[in-house]
Parts: structure tokens; C-alpha cells; sequence
């Protein structure tokens, strides 16, 4: 098709399922304060009144796992008044155990090059030139929108919001470029003002005008894109209640929203709470990393990149770079450039990346991609040199 609708979403750190993803990302991120040799699978459920931790873990570390999930849930911003889960009173069930010895060998290895995979499993990576961070155009929008909300209610522009909110956005194409933005939608939880606006539809009326004002317009006209007013806020009404009070949430159950919005082909793992000895972690950075230096270095205006692996076996099982039509060189010279170019062995791609430091706890809400922050050494460009001296 020429002529299309796309729609990604995005949902704030509030969110039950992402607030599983923090406690996951911030439990891992204390253990590897600790022990950058650790390894950790930690998953989350959260529900009313509860959080249950469980988990395979191999560590010399000793850590407060009670005291790590509730400051999250203070960093998130929940607390008794706001109907979200109450750090004060929240049950915190740990049952973290002791890693399986078969599956530890087939990451344990004194060379990093043969250092094997810790599971089976396919890992993609894409990059476009949508947007200034070479991200798909409506996942970016989204995540700003959810970004937003949640930076104007810690900085008390907006008090009245609470944690829980979810953001979509529908982008129209012609001829695979954006032209517009077709839709928008914001779902926010927000503070019991019903006393102070007579009715349900009056409290609605002030959000959707609101958040229309200080949250939509800004983050839409930021992006130099057309717009339709075709704004939905809080289509259902009312959202007082939310968070895993409302709603029981998991650890990896947005992965979608973790990485393309569903533009490009996602793997079969989740990210969160993995120390990056595990491919379904490290190996889709990795395949993030090829595919944003490629595009970068303007050797295609979009690039997919899948690797996969073997339980225990270092060499990957196969690897490919997809240029859609869009290359300066055909996929496979720029396959075989970027097999020399870029190390993609599981113990080579944690060097590489230097992924052994703490800093998983903010990957958990809007997006792994598309940040391109200090620590999110996956996001660099560096290697765009090395790739045109190796044409």
C-alpha cells in the first residue's frame, strides 16, 4: 500500500505491568551494583496489596528486596491517597532462587568470545529516518506523550494526575513516509474532583482540556508534523482508580511498547529484569546498535537486523540486515559489512556495549530505543567511521 494509517502506543511508568518492569529493572540494577558478575531473571506480579518477586538468580550479592520494590513504587509516584498500590502497606513476596547449574554453563566461560548464549531465541533491531533518533515516527510520538505526562505531574504543572496512563498514536503515510498525524489518544488517571466540578462530565470536560492544552498540542507540534483535532482523552470517563490496584500487572507484558511500537518484527523475550548474559536482552541492543549505525552512516534510509542463537553456543545461529529497498548497497554486501564490522557474540556484545553496569531501571518506561541517554550506549552512532572505511 501507498497510502496508510500506522498506530503505536505507549503507557507511563504507572502502569501495573510497567511498574513490574521497574521493580524487575531495579532489583537487577542492585544486584549488579554489587556483583557486575551476576545472574539475574527476575519477574514481577503486582496486584492489589501485593508484589511477588520470583526468579533465578546467581550472586555473591545480598540485597533488600522489600526495600528496592517500594522505594520504586515512591520513585513511580504511588502513595495511599493516590489509589495505585501503597508502598506503606504493600505485601513484597520474594521467592528468588538459586540459578539452574545447566543453564549457568552455558554462560560461563573465562573467554568472552566463547562465552555461549543462555537461551535459544530470534532478536531484531531496526532504525529508519522518521525522526531525528531514527525511530519510527507514531512509537516516538507515543512515548513523548506518556513522557510528558508523567514529567508535568512530578513537576506540580499538573497535580492532579496520577501515575497510571497510556498514550496512541495513528500517523498517516504516503508512499512509506509520514504526512500527518491522523489520531491521537491519551488515557490518564487522574485525582476524585468530582465535588469540585458538580458532575462526571464536567471533571471530564477539565482533563480532556487540560491535558488537550499541556500535553498533546506541545508534544505534536514539537514533532513540525500536520494534525488533526481528532483527540480522544479518557474515552471510557472517569480513571481514578488505577496501578496494580486497579489492575494486576506482570513483568514483559508491554514488549511491544519496549521496542518498535510494532513498526518492525519484534523477538520472543521480554527485557526486563534479564542481566545481559541473556540474548534476549543484549542481542536485540546489539541488533538496535547495527541497524542505527547503518541508517547513520546513510547506507539505507531503513534497516532490519535479526540475529539468533543457540542455548550455550556462542556463534549465532544466523544473522541477516534488511534494507526494505532502501540501500546503497545491496542486503547482502551490507550483511557481510556489518558481520565483520560489529562483534555479535554473546560475551563480545556485553564487552562491546559494556553492559555490565547498573542502568536497567531506566529502560523500563518509554522505550529501550529512541533515548539516547548516557548509559544507553546502544543508542551511539560510533561506529559509522568504521563501517564506510570497511565498504
Amino acid at each position: 500500500m501507498s497510502k496508510f494509517l500506522f498506530t503505536s502506543e505507549s503507557v507511563t511508568e504507572g502502569h501495573p505491568d510497567k511498574a513490574c518492569d521497574a521493580f524487575s529493572d531495579a532489583i537487577l540494577d542492585e544486584i549488579l551494583s554489587n556483583d557486575n558478575e551476576a545472574h539475574v531473571a527476575c519477574e514481577s506480579l503486582a496486584t492489589k496489596g501485593l508484589v511477588v518477586i520470583s526468579g533465578e538468580v546467581r550472586t555473591t550479592a545480598s540485597i533488600d528486596v522489600d526495600k528496592v520494590v517500594k522505594d520504586t513504587i515512591r520513585t513511580i509516584g504511588y502513595h495511599k491517597e493516590n489509589s495505585g498500590v501503597d508502598p506503606e502497606d504493600v505485601e513484597v513476596l520474594s521467592k528468588l532462587h538459586e540459578q539452574s547449574p545447566e543453564i549457568a554453563q552455558g554462560v560461563d566461560s573465562h573467554d568472552t568470545a566463547e562465552q555461549g548464549a543462555g537461551d535459544q531465541g530470534l532478536m531484531f533491531g531496526f532504525a529508519c529516518k522518521e525522526t531525528p533518533e531514527l525511530m519510527p515516527l507514531p512509537i516516538q510520538i507515543s512515548h513523548r506523550l506518556t513522557e510528558r505526562l508523567t514529567q508535568l505531574r512530578k513537576d506540580g504543572t499538573l497535580p492532579w494526575l496520577r501515575p497510571d496512563g497510556k498514550s496512541q498514536v495513528s500517523v498517516r503515510y504516503d508512499n512509506r513516509q509520514p504526512i500527518a498525524v491522523d489520531k491521537t489518544v491519551i488515557a490518564t488517571q487522574h485525582d476524585d474532583m468530582l465535588s469540585e466540578y458538580g458532575s462526571e462530565s464536567g471533571e471530564l470536560e477539565f482533563v480532556r482540556s487540560e491535558v488537550i492544552e499541556h500535553v498533546i498540542r506541545p508534544v505534536l507540534d514539537s514533532y513540525g508534523y500536520a494534525y488533526e483535532d481528532n483527540f480522544i482523552v479518557n474515552g471510557t470517563g472517569r480513571f481514578v482508580y488505577g496501578g496494580p490496584e486497579a489492575d494486576t500487572g506482570l513483568t514483559g507484558r508491554k514488549i511491544i511498547v519496549d521496542t518498535y511500537g510494532g513498526y518492525a518484527p519484534h523477538g520472543g523475550g521480554a527485557f526486563s529484569g534479564k542481566d545481559p548474559s541473556k540474548v534476549d536482552r543484549s542481542a536485540t541492543y546489539m541488533a538496535r546498535y547495527i541497524a542505527k549505525n547503518i541508517v547513520a552512516a546513510d547506507l539505507a534510509e531503513r534497516c532490519e537486523v535479526q540475529l539468533s542463537y543457540g542455548i550455550g553456543v556462542a556463534e549465532p545461529t544466523s544473522f541477516y540486515v534488511k534494507t526494505q529497498g532502501t540501500g546503497k548497497k545491496d542486503d547482502d554486501e551490507i550483511t557481510r559489512l556489518a558481520r565483520d564490522v560489529f562483534p555479535i557474540k554473546p560475551g563480545e556484545i556485553v564487552a562491546h556495549l559494556d553492559l555490565k553496569k547498573p542502568r536497567y531501571r531506566q529502560t523500563a518506561a518509554y522505550g529501550h530505543f529512541g533515548r539516547e541517554l548516557d548509559q544507553f550506549t546502544w543508542e551511539k552512532t560510533d561506529m559509522v567511521e568504521t563501517l564506510l572505511k570497511n565498504l
